[in-house]
Formats: C-alpha cells, structure tokens, sequence
C-alpha cells in the first residue's frame, strides 16, 4: 500500500498566478515559500478561492496550486462553487495524510477550513491578519470559532478580536520577514520619506501628503517617493500638484516587491499613516532596510527599536523633522521577527494533537 504524504492544506483568497507574480499577497507568498524550504518533506497544497482569474491547478515552488477564479460569483454559481471546493478538499483528503488546514483570514476561507476540519476531524487554525478582527465580520458568528483555532498576526489583532467577538486567539504568530530578498550591499540614503501600500482611504495617503508639504517648509530640498496603486491615486496625484509638490514627491505606482524593498534601502524615513493595521509588513521590511518608521498604530505590546508610534499628524510631522534633522539619527537595520520563526511556530501549533 502506497504511504500518503503528511499534507498541510492552505485555504487562501489569493494567491501569485505564477513564481514571477510578485505582488499578488507578498506575505502569504513568502510563508508558503519558507515553509516548502524549511519542511521539504512536507506536501503543501494551496486552495486559492478567488485570485488567480482562472481556473487550474499549478507547481509554484514545488507546492500545488488550486485556483478556482471565485471572484464576485453570484448566488447559484458561488453555491456550485462551494460545492466544487468541497468536492476537492474531499479528494485530496483521500489521497493524502491532512495533519492539518490553515486559513489565510478569517472569512470565507475560514468557514469552509472550519466546516471541513470539524466534519472529518482534522485540526484546523485561522490566520487573523487585520481587518477581520473587526465588528463587521460577519464571518465571525457564522463560523463560531473556538479560541485554540484562532492565530493572531499581533498583539492589537489578538486584543481586537477579543473585544469585537468576545473569543480571545490563544495564539500569536507575527509575520516574519525573509532577509534574503535585499540587496546585501550597501545603499545611499537618497530618499528622505518613503511611503508604500495600497493607495485605498484606509491607509491615509493623504496625511502623507499633508505631512510631506509641512515638512518642506523647513526642509526645503527633500526627497519624496510613494510606491502603490489604488482608488485613491488619482486624487493623490491631484492633491500633489495642487499644493506644489510635483517636483518632490514621485508617485510611482505598482511596482515589483524587490523594488519597493530597493526604495525602502535608500529612504531614511518610511512613514505609515494608516487607521488600522494588523501587522504593517511594510513597516517591517523598512526597519530592516535601514529606516526609521512612523505609524499610528502599535502591532505589539513591546516596544520595536527604530519603529516610532505617534497619536496624530502634528506629532508625525515633528517626529519625522527630528529624525532627518538630527545628526545622531542612526539607520541601522533592525529585524523584530523572521520568516523562519513565524514557519517553525506555526507547525508546531499545527502538529499538536488536541
């Protein structure tokens, strides 16, 4: 009798169409990665609901891919679709050893994770990774998860969650970061802010803004660059021209992971001026590159060297003035968490049996 793999399956949203696709969920693409490289024995399956845009089954780094193009599907075809899944999960069941499921987001992919693990026993963890800690998730009732289940990206997800559903996460896990996708030489510190994220209203590009044309006036010559593309990125445009700022601030739009985190070597300040953040992976891949980062919101309970939290624009204005004005601003690369730590976490929590 053939011996069936020990199989982990990852229920996703999204996932990168191809190993060139590098910034479709750049974090849910690094775990995997480390994973496949840290547990090679291990048989990863990744399901992904709605991102690729086509249906098919792929290699992506030695790991199977199964899209299923869900995206905005209507009743009667997202009700097949679920049935689709289903048919599947039961099949790789069949062929494989499951030692587990894990759901990237505590949403869909989590119902259908939680529903399938209870039916045929097979033990099964959530991923909170931000907003789906809020109030609004209706997901949350419908899925009635126990507290074990539950992995918090951060302390603020983990304390979020319990006061908007009432289940405390006993887990944390941070996202880690992989080293290897710097550039190892040393880089001139070019740019004096930086900014990168979707360019949606939750991110508050515009403070960036605000803050950037504040602190021109003292700084006349600085050097400005915002990497993203989203809804708001015509307005932003506009607000640039609008206050004069178009020979300072470069909009770059979308561009390749590698080349953001080359933009994050050269800057001194990468601020994030985002309402709400899980864990700004963002964020910690700045303070490996050398920067000082400025945010309003504070992912863990302990203090992160060179991560700077500030409670509104005036402060952030300051903050960032003070760091590029003084001489004794050091840009020294901090690493908080690796992806190798946040890999080896999760499969030990998955490899106890309850």
């Amino acid at each position: 009798m053939k011996v069936k793999a020990d199989t982990l399956l990852i229920l996703t949203p999204g996932f990168p169409k191809d190993e060139d696709d590098s910034t479709s969920l750049p974090f849910p693409q690094t775990f995997v990665r480390s994973l496949k490289e840290n547990f090679p024995a291990l048989n990863i399956i990744i399901v992904a609901l709605e991102y690729p845009f086509f249906a098919d089954e792929y290699q992506w780094h030695h790991c199977r891919v199964i899209s299923f193009n869900g995206w905005k599907k209507g009743k009667v075809a997202h009700l097949l679709l679920w049935l689709r899944i289903w048919k599947k999960l039961k099949k790789i069941r069949k062929e494989n050893n499951l030692i587990g499921l894990l759901s990237f987001w505590c949403g869909e992919c989590a119902l259908i994770g939680n529903r399938f693990g209870r039916r045929f026993n097979i033990q099964h963890h959530c991923w909170i990774q931000g907003q789906d800690a809020k109030k609004e998730n209706r997901y949350v009732k419908r899925i009635r998860p126990d507290a074990e289940e539950l992995v918090a990206i951060s302390d603020f997800i983990q304390l979020e969650f319990d006061q908007n559903h009432n289940i405390k996460p006993n887990n944390v896990i941070p996202p880690g970061l992989d080293t290897r996708l710097f550039n190892k030489e040393s880089i001139q510190k070019d740019i004096d802010i930086l900014g990168a994220g979707s360019l949606i209203p939750l991110k508050q590009y515009d403070i960036f803004v605000d803050v950037v044309y504040e602190i021109k006036k003292q700084l006349p010559g600085i050097k400005i660059v915002l990497c993203g593309k989203g809804l708001e990125q015509i307005a932003l445009q506009k607000k640039i021209n609008e206050l004069r700022l178009d020979n300072t601030v470069l909009l770059t739009g979308e561009l390749p992971h590698r080349e953001v985190l080359y933009y994050m070597q050269r800057a001194r300040v990468f601020l994030h001026p985002s309402s709400y953040e899980g864990f700004s992976g963002g964020c910690m891949e700045a303070l490996y590159a050398g920067a000082h980062v400025i945010s309003f919101t504070r992912p863990m309970k302990d203090e992160i060297k060179n991560w700077h939290i500030v409670n509104s624009k005036e402060r952030m204005i300051q903050k960032a003035t003070d760091l590029l004005q003084s001489p004794q601003t050091r840009y020294d690369r901090v690493l908080p968490f690796t992806i190798e730590n946040s890999v080896k976490a999760m499969i030990r929590l998955i490899t106890i049996k309850k």
